[in-house]
Parts: structure tokens; C-alpha cells; sequence
């Protein structure tokens, strides 16, 4: 069965607990060989790689529904055969299914979601996200630039605190996934409650699971 009208072929790089938004950038660290048959292959096509969690840690564990297409705007190859690269958000995608494919890498069909542009909050929302994020900041002792979180348009950053925050796998999961901005604010304002309720036990990390 061929990649149908609707859909794409992409070539992913399922990493746990490491999520990718549009119009945000990801640094990786590429030294697997197959990952690097990855990045070699995407620079002589169109540059694109497919951000996606896998479901567990287990080699060739299921994958969630959504991810993150990037496409890679810089790149440091290294003599030993390793890259530095910066990958930036293209568009999320949702999986179809996974390709059974010769490459070393996996493949798979998805469909691109049509995310809405200039997405904003009401001043209610944003206010309230800002209140929480300050007490969230305060309680694990960050050093956050005020001045510069308040310059940052909505979209920039809800997503980029949800690309970055130190949740699970499945708390990240859910932050890519949520329908629109709104939906994402409310939901990390709710993770980051429950992170502070929980400050008292051994892990110290969020979990959805």
C-alpha cells in the first residue's frame, strides 16, 4: 500500500521525554548510526526530520499519535561522523502508520496538521499562566528574565514552556497534542499545580502515566 494523496512519508527520530512545536528550534546531538544515515539522507533531500516520542524505552516500542516535523537549519558535521544540529519546527503531524522500510532508520505515513496561525490567550489566561509559572519557578529555585517572558507572544510562550518543561514523557505528550493555545495554557497551568503538590516525594517528577 502506497503513501496516499492526503499524507507524507517522514523519516522519524522517536526520543522520550523530547518534544517539538512549530516555529520553535531543537538542538540535537546526533551519534547513532543510524541516526546519522538519518541526517545524512534528510540533507540530501529536503532537510526534514519527524520529532516523535515513543510510547516506552523498549527498542522499537510503538509510537504516539502526534509529533513534530522539523527541518534541520543548522548543521556541524564532525570528522568522527557525528552532527550538531538545529532543527526548527515545520508543522505537527499525526501518524497513519509505520513503513516497513530497508533504511536503518524508521519511517512512517502521517497526515499534517493545519494548526491555526497567531493563536492568542485572553488577558485572564496569560495573567494566570504568569502567576503560576513565577510560583512554579520560585518553588524549584529557576532563574527565569521576567522582563523577557513578558515580551514573548502568547504562542511563544506556551509552547515554548511546554517543549521545555521537566515533565514525563506522557505530560509532554499530552502538552503536543492539545487541540489549540488555550487548551495547552490551561493544561500546563495543571501540570505545574500538580508538580508543586508533589515536591515532597522521591522522584520529584510529573507523571501522567
Amino acid at each position: 500500500m502506497g503513501i496516499t494523496q492526503d499524507s507524507v512519508r517522514l523519516s522519524i527520530f522517536p526520543l522520550g521525554g523530547v518534544i517539538l512545536f512549530p516555529g520553535l528550534q531543537l538542538p540535537l546531538h546526533i551519534f547513532e548510526p543510524r541516526y546519522r544515515a538519518m541526517v545524512g539522507d534528510a540533507l540530501a533531500r529536503d532537510r526534514k526530520i519527524a520529532m516523535i516520542q515513543p510510547q516506552t524505552s523498549i527498542e522499537g516500542a510503538p509510537l504516539f499519535q502526534v509529533g513534530c516535523v522539523g527541518k534541520i537549519v543548522d548543521v556541524e558535521a564532525m570528522e568522527d561522523g557525528r552532527f550538531n544540529l538545529v532543527l526548527e519546527g515545520q508543522s505537527r503531524f499525526r501518524l497513519v502508520r509505520e513503513l516497513d522500510v530497508t533504511t536503518p532508520f524508521r519511517q512512517v505515513e502521517a497526515t499534517l496538521i493545519d494548526d491555526p496561525e497567531n493563536q492568542v490567550l485572553s488577558a485572564v489566561e496569560r495573567a494566570g499562566f504568569e502567576r503560576e509559572a513565577r510560583s512554579f519557578a520560585n518553588a524549584q529555585g529557576y532563574a527565569v528574565d521576567w522582563d523577557s517572558v513578558g515580551r514573548l507572544d502568547d504562542e511563544s510562550l506556551i509552547n515554548g514552556v511546554s517543549q521545555i518543561a521537566p515533565f514525563d514523557a506522557a505530560a509532554k505528550q499530552a502538552l503536543l497534542e492539545a487541540p489549540d493555545l488555550a487548551t495547552r495554557c490551561e493544561l500546563l497551568v495543571q501540570l505545574m499545580q500538580f508538580f508543586g503538590r508533589r515536591e515532597g516525594d522521591d522522584d520529584g517528577q510529573v507523571t501522567l502515566q
